[in-house]
């Protein structure tokens, strides 16, 4: 893995080996454009995710790495957030995208304006084929659209109508300096009241 690359976009699947096959080339395409590197962490996988990726990692070596999250004994609240901490160790890059496989960048333009700020939640607007970066310089004003949309059981990456000011983003851009609050902020129980709250202040913070 090079160092000399500014972004590496970090994937955690498990058991989606359809949607690899599906989105993983998006997110190639978007990263080998911008000389970026795509970290995908394997949780566990029991269908053909594993044999997929080897096969893509021998097609795409200058870009593609992959590593695993084994069954672990320690106990850990969430897999998905030691999945990604695992990504974010073995980058080497400045900048850090925590993406979903779920939600392939809309063009090769996805990475660009990603690192303006210390921090960016990007948005792919279908309509118009638009991306749209909302830059920070404090990780905090990211915290409510991050525990709105990746609480546990909830509604993760995807997108939908008016999903700018719902707070469902397509991913989240962090130097490096930050990621582990970023991900610390993910796969978290947010009960009834929280949510409601979380969303009244994303709405507010859309209108500015």
């Amino acid at each position: 893995m090079e160092n000399s690359n500014t972004f590496s976009i970090i994937l955690a699947v498990h058991n989606e080996a359809d949607k690899i096959e599906q989105n993983l080339p998006a997110f190639l395409e978007a990263a080998t454009e911008a000389g970026a590197q795509v970290i995908v962490v394997d949780d566990m996988s029991s269908d053909n995710t594993p044999d997929v990726l080897t096969r893509m990692k021998v097609e795409h070596s200058d870009v593609l790495y992959t590593t695993f999250l084994p069954e672990s004994v320690i106990v850990n609240p969430s897999r998905l957030r030691l999945a990604l901490s695992v990504g974010a160790k073995a980058a080497k890059t400045p900048y850090i995208i925590l993406a979903s496989i779920k939600r392939p960048p809309l063009n090769v333009g996805w990475l660009y304006g990603m690192a303006d700020d210390e921090a960016a939640l990007v948005y792919s607007l279908k309509k118009g084929n638009q991306v749209v970066h909302v830059t920070t310089s404090d990780v905090e004003d990211l915290r409510p659209a991050i525990l709105k949309a990746e609480r546990k059981k909830g509604c993760g990456h995807r997108g939908r109508f008016l999903k700018m000011r719902r707070g469902l983003y397509d991913a989240v851009c962090v130097h490096r300096d930050h990621v582990y609050d970023i991900i610390n902020m993910f796969d978290r129980p947010v009960g009834f009241g929280k949510l409601w709250r979380l969303r009244f202040q994303v709405f507010l913070n859309s209108l500015f």
